[in-house]
């Protein structure tokens, strides 16, 4: 049986930067192994696998895997897959309605279509769950994690910490621009502190940035296989809720840029309300496909 996928940029408008997915359409009867296959063969930071909902009122049930493992929640895939979604259904002349809705293990995840003069551009996602904070790392910690100087850490927001909003990252602010350039991920310092309380990559920024960025946060994140992600929606999410939540904003929105020092430009833009009962976190951007095909399982 031939099984289609598409690969699309997430976070970008321009072909080849942001951050690939993979999304397999016709995941239906594959197990998890097999999955766990695919994704390893695509290499990217997760690949998406669609199946149909449990819940028919529901648009899909979406498997996420990284290269080594399945993760309840991520970003820029749920981002991609929309898109994608989306695309097909237009190519196919069928109905989608606005806002999608995606069972993952972390809950039901909300995806709205971002449209410009009527055509679909992006996509932007509501988290499953509100902020938590976890444990906190020293800064020589998170420094020797990162190739850099304790120094280079800033903590006078927050320590280094782990936060999540569906799926754990160690978050650590950092001093300058030119430190979140200098940042080599580091095998030993990542054995010393990770995984810690879900987390098993970290996630660096800096609110100094330059006005022809025109963006109020840089970052950068690294995974355990000393790799780097060129946009990371999850952690996004959350240091915005953290930051929102350290200055006591009732709202916050930032547009933060990842993916530069790789060569992979990508832009986010998220946005913390807590006006109702409930803070809600949404992160969204701009999606294009760029290949698509089939492959074959034995």
């Amino acid at each position: 049986m031939k099984r289609r996928y598409v690969i699309a940029d997430v976070f970008t408008d321009k072909p080849f930067s942001g951050n690939p997915v993979a999304v397999v359409l016709d995941a239906e009867g594959m197990t998890s192994g097999q999955m766990q296959l695919l994704a390893a063969e695509f290499s990217y930071s997760e690949t998406t696998f669609v199946l149909p909902p449990e819940d028919s009122s529901n648009t899909a049930r979406v498997r996420i895997f990284t290269p080594t493992r399945e993760i309840p929640f991520a970003g820029h895939p749920n981002v991609g897959t929309a898109f994608v979604l989306a695309n097909q259904a237009s190519l196919n002349d069928k109905p989608l309605p606005e806002t999608l809705l995606f069972e993952e293990a972390a809950g039901l995840v909300p995806v709205s279509l971002i449209k410009d003069n009527g055509i679909i551009t992006g996509a932007e996602l509501l988290v499953p769950e509100t902020l938590s904070c976890r444990s906190e790392v020293s800064p020589e910690k998170v420094a020797a994690c990162l190739s850099l100087e304790p120094g280079d850490i800033r903590t006078e927001v927050h320590m280094p910490l782990v936060a999540s909003v569906g799926l754990p990252f160690l978050v650590v602010e950092l001093a300058t621009r030119d430190a979140l350039r200098r940042c080599v991920p580091n095998l030993q310092g990542f054995r010393a502190v990770l995984p810690l309380d879900g987390a098993v990559s970290v996630y660096a920024y800096t609110l100094e940035t330059n006005p022809e960025d025109r963006c109020e946060l840089q970052a950068r994140m690294f995974t355990p296989r000393m790799t780097e992600d060129p946009a990371t929606g999850s952690a996004t999410a959350a240091v915005t809720a953290l930051l929102a939540q350290r200055r006591n904003s009732t709202v916050l929105s930032l547009r933060v840029r990842q993916g530069v020092d790789m060569g992979r430009a990508s832009l986010l833009h998220a946005n913390y309300d807590a006006t109702a009962a409930k803070p809600s976190v949404r992160v969204g951007g701009n999606t294009v496909i760029v290949m698509e095909g089939t492959f074959h399982l034995p």
